[in-house]
């Protein structure tokens, strides 16, 4: 089984729209009893809080469901239960890092854009924006590519 978690600040927006982004597509290619997906933060601001209405409002217009995921922070011990940890952007990775408190010794921790190609780009916090419809395609684009690098690994 293959363990993804994407991570946020918050783990309302842009992790949450990411586990349920990448959850329709595996289950859109007949994956999904591979996959365990989950998501998380690295702050403790919204722990227990529900899915932001603007995520759910984006992912509804899409057509991908959305489920009752509560705002919940990353531990250290998720570095060794997962085997992909995606931040969303740079200040994630820092915070990750911090979490993890050993640096990425098994190579673990990417930023969700790495796998569209965009090395280095961050996906926009629409907490802040307010651009689901930006987000929703930077965290489309990034899983698509997450999923193609895993498949293509697995072969």
């Amino acid at each position: 089984m293959i363990k993804i978690l994407f991570i946020c600040h918050g783990n309302i927006c842009r992790s949450t729209m990411a586990e349920y982004v990448m959850k329709h597509l595996v289950k859109s290619c007949g994956m999904e009893d591979a996959f365990f997906i989950d998501s998380a933060a690295t702050s403790t601001e919204e722990i227990g809080n529900p899915v932001h209405h603007g995520t759910r409002r984006k992912l509804r217009e899409v057509g991908i469901p959305c489920g009752d995921h509560r705002a919940r922070q990353m531990t250290k011990r998720d570095y060794d239960a997962f085997d992909y940890v995606i931040g969303m952007d740079s200040w994630n990775i820092r915070n990750i890092n911090r979490i993890i408190g050993n640096g990425d010794p098994e190579g673990k921790v990417y930023k969700l854009l790495d796998f569209a190609g965009r090395e280095g780009e961050d996906i926009a916090d629409p907490w802040y924006t307010g651009n689901f419809d930006a987000t929703y395609r930077d965290v489309k684009d990034g899983c698509e590519g997450l999923l193609h690098r895993i498949r293509k690994d697995e072969r």
